[in-house]
């Protein structure tokens, strides 16, 4: 399988990874890509928060990344969001979306 386009930006020594979420999934984790961006699932549910948190957890570990280096940037109440990944090259992200998405192939 090809690696979806995903529209990352490099900004200084951080990337800016577009996320498409789905809140109330039965599984969590990457499971596609969506209009250029990552679809991240969680069970969590969109109130309060928590389904905002779950992402972040999950797009920690699906890019081997310390909780603290990733922050929500933009679509705190959307399901298209933008996260920062800090401290993390844009070929390290590229390198592992590959990663990710061969393991979508399987």
């Amino acid at each position: 399988m090809s690696v979806p386009a995903i529209s990352l930006v490099a900004d200084g020594g951080d990337v800016l990874l577009p996320v498409r979420a789905q809140p109330g999934a039965k599984r969590v984790g990457v499971v596609g890509e969506h209009g250029g961006r990552l679809k991240v699932a969680v069970t969590a549910v969109a109130e309060k928060g928590k389904a905002n948190e779950a992402l972040v957890e999950s797009v920690a570990e699906a890019f081997g990344l310390k909780r603290s280096q990733v922050t929500l940037v933009s679509g705190q109440t959307s399901n298209q969001k933008t996260f920062r990944l800090s401290r993390v090259s844009i070929e390290v992200v590229q390198s592992r979306l590959a990663e990710l998405f061969e393991g979508l192939a399987r």
